[in-house]
């Protein structure tokens, strides 16, 4: 008897296998070649939609950040002790908060969501959006008088309307009242100037001055420029000049624009340093994201209502566009732009994202830059920004409120927080813009890349 693992054994159960096995499972599949597929259209394995953009999507995002805001910032007066509402205006209740909920409804970050809110409503066609811009608004305006005269006897309290009541730097009044006016423009029912008028006079005549004339600030070092002032303040002279017709508010505004670009924009690099000090010979020349959207905006506010023959239109159009051109340069691939912009080893920041989406899509918009070149660089941004509002409506992935700093550790490790309040506006701008740039300018896919067809 042969043993069972003797050779003769062996073959013989290897000519069965061989014989029962399919002959289909003995070809060896074509090799993945040149000359076997078309390899140019493999699919990427990109980090977040490519090519995919609709406005239906896109209006689903902006619905869920609507929804969460709309439950997280009440607009109703309460007790602060009991929570009971408030409603007896008659009669102070030194007790009278803002019924509290996620964010602060008299922020220069709200003033922002304020204005995204507007937008959308006008891009998408839904009220519901300019709704909630406006009833906010219109319950501040009833506030200041029910509080004006106990924080004016009691200066070192702080009501829910200090800000307004008592400013004490252009965050308290540029962003909010810029998004009052457009508010006062578009609902001639609104009568916000009560509000608006001390808002503007406090930039005009009671904010920090350089001798040039330059708003400036003494924090963190005496005679200090901050880039995110350019925001805190030009875009409600110039919807003060729109509203008015007075062209000193015009004027003023470029005037500040002519004043910070020379000593904080790097023409090389098409990007705005942070924090300009002056009487040092060298400046702490940190690219912040944020602050560097808070110019462009800027200038695509300006834009909007800065009369055709102005002389100073032509200037700021060419800033822009410069701008524009130093940004695009630094997106990175997944869409994004970095906390520090030419330092691609700091994080990916989502408010930023959302602002220079918005400017440069509105700027495409508008007929000031190029569709062609700039539109896909848009169409990724808010691709890349859609991923970062989560399932109930809460944008991720914003740095925290940021001073100016004088070394990279200081912008490397700002945190993120779902509640950093800046973040919210810039989503809902962007949003309303892309949905206007797709009924102006779509796009198709041409050899596997996004391309605008006009």
């Amino acid at each position: 008897m042969p043993h069972p693992y003797s050779p003769k054994t062996c073959l013989s159960l290897a000519l069965l296998l061989l014989a029962a096995t399919p002959l289909r499972a003995q070809t060896t599949p074509p090799k993945t070649n040149d000359t076997t597929t078309p390899l140019h259209l493999l699919k990427p394995d990109y980090p977040v939609p490519y090519g995919q953009t609709k406005a239906e999507d896109v209006k689903q995002v902006l619905d869920r950040v609507y929804t969460y805001l709309d439950k997280a910032t009440p607009a109703e007066l309460v007790d602060k002790k009991t929570n009971a509402p408030i409603t007896d205006r008659r009669k102070f209740n030194p007790d009278a908060i803002i019924k509290p909920g996620d964010f602060r409804l008299t922020s220069y970050e709200w003033g922002v969501t304020y204005a995204g809110m507007l937008r959308a409503s006008e891009t998408t066609g839904d009220p519901k959006y300019a709704a909630y811009t406006t009833s906010r608004l219109r319950f501040l305006g009833e506030l200041v008088p029910y509080f004006r005269a106990y924080q004016t006897a009691h200066p070192e309290v702080g009501t829910p309307v200090r800000s307004i009541v008592q400013p004490h730097a252009l965050d308290d009044v540029g962003a909010i009242c810029a998004a009052m006016i457009k508010t006062q423009r578009a609902d001639a029912k609104v009568d916000l100037r009560p509000l608006i008028d001390p808002f503007v006079n406090y930039i005009m005549i009671k904010e920090f001055r350089l001798a040039d004339g330059t708003l400036a600030r003494n924090r963190p070092q005496p005679n200090t420029l901050w880039l995110d002032d350019l925001f805190m303040s030009i875009p409600a002279l110039a919807q003060m000049g729109k509203l008015t017709g007075e062209r000193r508010y015009y004027d003023e505004a470029v005037s500040q624009i002519a004043h910070f670009a020379p000593r904080m924009f790097d023409k090389q690099k098409g990007l705005y340093m942070h924090g300009w000090v002056e009487g040092m010979a060298e400046h702490p020349e940190f690219h912040w994201a944020r602050a560097n959207g808070w110019a462009i905006l800027t200038k695509v506010e300006l834009l909007d209502v800065l009369p055709a023959d102005h002389p100073g239109r032509p200037a700021v159009l060419e800033l822009l566009r410069a701008h524009a051109r130093g940004l695009a340069d630094r997106q990175a691939g997944s869409g994004f732009w970095h906390q520090l912009l030419d330092r691609h080893d700091s994080y990916l920041e989502t408010s930023a994202t959302a602002i220079y989406c918005y400017a440069i899509a509105h700027a495409i918009n508008q007929g000031w830059l190029d569709a062609k070149v700039y539109g896909p660089m848009t169409l990724l941004a808010w691709n890349a920004v859609s991923t970062k509002v989560n399932a109930q409506g809460q944008v991720e992935g914003t740095c925290v409120g940021t001073g100016m700093g004088f070394d990279p550790a200081f912008y490397y490790y700002r945190p993120v927080n779902v509640y950093a309040a800046h973040g919210y506006g810039p989503v809902l701008l962007a949003g309303a813009e892309i949905v206007q740039l797709l009924k102006q300018h779509p796009f198709g896919i041409n050899d596997s890349s996004v391309q605008t067809l006009k």
